[in-house]
């Protein structure tokens, strides 16, 4: 139970300190002694004693990683009703499988308009040009949707944000081209917004403050890559027009 727990928090964003403290916690709750708990942006490893004085130590390896905070909220929120008494092991193990199987929070559909209004609305914020927010709009939403695509066939990250990077840049460059904008800049910074690795670089900030130097260095190592995709992925793209 205390493993499944961690195991959502850290596949859907939570920072590795807290998943450490969570599983650390929930295992104390459930009459574990001596526990420890190793989290890493790839694994989980926890260690204690039960009740018979039996020495147990378990590890599960994390393969896909998502963003969605509503489920970090929600397992936070099964893993104190536990730790207070007021859910049982049984309960709370029942309610962590159903919070598996669920759907993620948000639609794509949801996803496709807030990439949209994130792409507008920023490129209007670095540029004040409202003419240039509908083509950064459409910029943002083509990024995601390849994003999607491509990440679903293709299971490789890097090259996945690579190929989005480069369709949101060429979608920029032929409406600037096609005369339906006017800074291409502002267009093509509006269009990559969605792609931006906002998350995983706070957490990495977050995980070296706290003095997890591993999962800090890894999750920051993953930003700078998809940085680099990103780059290279527009690059490409103006490169073909110049």
């Amino acid at each position: 139970m205390c493993l499944l727990a961690g195991k959502l928090m850290l596949m859907y964003g939570a920072e590795t300190y807290r998943v450490e403290d969570t599983m650390k916690r929930m295992a104390i709750a459930g009459g574990m002694d001596n526990v420890n708990s190793f989290v890493t942006t790839t694994g989980i490893f926890l260690s204690g004693v039960l009740e018979d004085d039996d020495d147990i130590m378990q590890m599960i390896r994390i393969v896909d990683r998502f963003q969605d905070l509503s489920k970090v909220t929600e397992v936070n929120h099964i893993s104190r009703e536990f730790v207070a008494g007021r859910m049982s092991i049984t309960d709370a193990r029942q309610e962590l499988k159903r919070l598996r199987k669920q759907p993620m929070n948000y639609p794509l559909w949801l996803i496709y308009i807030a990439s949209a209004i994130g792409g507008g609305a920023f490129s209007y914020l670095i540029g004040d040009s409202l003419f240039d927010m509908i083509p950064a709009s459409i910029g943002g939403l083509v990024s995601t949707l390849a994003l999607v695509l491509f990440q679903h066939y293709l299971q490789a990250k890097f090259f996945s944000e690579y190929l989005a990077a480069f369709f949101g840049g060429v979608t920029a460059l032929i409406l600037v081209h096609s005369g339906f904008g006017t800074n291409i800049d502002q267009i093509i910074i509006g269009s990559l917004i969605p792609l931006v690795p906002g998350v995983p670089l706070t957490n990495s900030v977050r995980d070296l403050m706290a003095g997890d130097l591993i999962s800090g260095l890894a999750r920051g190592a993953e930003a700078a890559l998809t940085s680099l995709s990103i780059a290279a992925g527009v690059a490409t793209a103006v490169s073909l027009f110049l």
